[in-house]
């Protein structure tokens, strides 16, 4: 069986590896606190144009999701989300969990507007009663988002225009960024990310990592006392330099971005192949996740092989499943699947 389920179901690239078992008796500070850290940050850095942001290195996805905003809001505040963002939709509440409430805003391709973000705000404005509802304070979107999609440079400033105008902080989530950054139709850069908004995360555990993410804060409010966040909410790693290590081996040349295009190139390899196969796209993604309307016969067939991942049912005939190439994947393995595609 070849896996095209997640971006995840490997350890990690080779060099990594190499790179934990070369340093595996050698001691450092923990916490965090550790020249491997430090290493990373500067490897990081050279990438933002922003000398004054801090970077942190926490443990998982979900962690630097609800920790940011628990540091970034007040107890009466609350998020501006696409309806299908990641901790709106696959976190179990943990950003609720935390007591604030997120508000949801309907997504077209997994993407939310500046006009939308907009009129929300507009609304929480003119309400008499203000004392009574939950004021939005943060806008969180992802690049890609949860449908492969990404936002554009001039849709990211048109957002973060209106974040300002209202007061707003803008956090993206990156989990999968490397695929949105190897991707033909992107135009945004890590800089970008820096200028645009309060805080952005940089995947580690999707894009070749074995764990961890790193946490971009551009906005100088936002990083005072953050690692006493980082401790309180379980996201610090005590052998911290287990992921400086990773992400100084990831950027000190570029291969974060050398991996993650390569994904995203046999990720369009499949669209292609289902397109010239006559199988649509339920919409459609120019990163590394591919999600194809497919009858229960092509279906069956696909799985006797591969293992993919079951969306939604679209009709009584036709499901949705999605195709998600990651780092660790082949050349070949997307060759094998693209004869199955063609004998369908």
């Amino acid at each position: 069986m070849i896996r095209f389920n997640n971006d995840y179901n490997h350890g990690a690239v080779p060099e990594i590896l190499e790179a934990l078992a070369a340093t595996n008796n050698d001691a450092y500070a923990g916490y965090g606190l550790d020249e491997w850290c430090d290493k990373a940050k500067e490897a990081i850095a050279q990438y933002l144009d922003e000398p004054d942001a801090a970077i942190h290195f926490l443990i998982g996805g979900t962690q630097v999701n609800f920790t940011a905003i628990i540091a970034a809001l007040r107890p009466y505040q609350s998020v501006l989300c696409a309806d299908s963002g990641h901790i709106n939709v696959h976190e179990t509440g943990a950003v609720e969990n935390t007591g604030h409430k997120i508000e949801a805003l309907p997504a077209v391709d997994g993407k939310i507007t500046a006009e939308q973000i907009d009129r929300a705000a507009a609304a929480y404005e003119a309400s008499p009663i203000p004392e009574h509802i939950t004021q939005p304070k943060l806008v969180y979107i992802s690049q890609p988002t949860e449908y492969g999609t990404i936002y554009s440079k001039a849709e990211l400033a048109d957002i973060s225009a209106v974040c300002a105008k209202h007061g707003l902080f803008l956090f993206v989530d990156g989990a999968r960024l490397g695929y949105a950054l190897g991707s033909d139709e992107n135009d945004v850069t890590l800089s970008d990310l820096a200028s645009l908004t309060d805080m952005f995360t940089i995947g580690g555990t999707k894009c070749g990592a074995l764990f961890g993410e790193a946490l971009v804060i551009s906005d100088p409010s936002l990083q005072p006392d953050f690692r006493s966040y980082i401790k309180q909410n379980g996201a610090m790693l005590a052998k911290g330099w287990l992921l400086g290590l990773q992400f100084y081996t990831l950027f000190k040349d570029g291969l974060y971005f050398r991996v993650t295009e390569g994904a995203t190139k046999l990720g369009l390899q499949i669209r292609d192949a289902f397109h010239k196969k006559g199988i649509k796209s339920y919409i459609e993604s120019p990163t590394n996740q591919q999600f194809v309307i497919v009858d229960k016969a092509q279906k069956a067939t696909l799985a006797k092989d591969f293992i993919f991942e079951e969306e939604l049912t679209l009709d009584s005939e036709h499901d949705v499943i999605r195709f998600c190439t990651g780092w660790n994947n082949t050349q070949d393995e997307v060759d094998a699947l693209i004869r199955a595609i063609e004998a369908l």
